[in-house]
């Protein structure tokens, strides 16, 4: 059974430098997502921090936190039936080496860690 779902995505700052953010909400709408609420802003490293603790003892957490505090970002909240699961089949793999043909992280990003976009795995992330 298909439930009606919404998630938190965010376009990070290296998809905001190359001008990608009006191709992704594009990518959101063709696949049928509501955009229900949609801020671009900067996030402080301390913001980033808090936002990432789960990672927090990962050897990567230091080079995610700074990155996402580099500069803007847009923070959207999505809806639509099974809304997670399919953001993250839209978003590809974390490494855009391994995404997909068609997926957001194949177009636009560059590495593991300059990978476009964010989308969370779970309803309470």
């Amino acid at each position: 059974m298909k439930t009606l779902e919404r998630t938190l995505t965010i376009i990070k700052p290296d998809a905001v430098r190359r001008n990608a953010v009006g191709d992704i909400i594009e990518q959101f709408e063709k696949n049928s997502f509501r955009i229900l609420a949609m801020k671009m802003l900067e996030i402080s490293k301390h913001q980033a921090e808090q936002f990432y603790a789960v990672h927090a003892s990962r050897p990567f957490y230091s080079s995610l936190t700074d990155f996402m505090s580099s500069g803007p970002i847009v923070a959207l909240a999505l809806e639509k039936e099974n809304a997670i699961a399919d953001l993250r089949k839209l978003m590809g793999a974390t490494n855009p080496a391994n995404a997909e043909e068609g997926t957001i992280r194949k177009k636009w990003a560059t590495s593991i860690e300059h990978n476009a976009i964010h989308g969370s795995d779970a309803e309470d992330t």
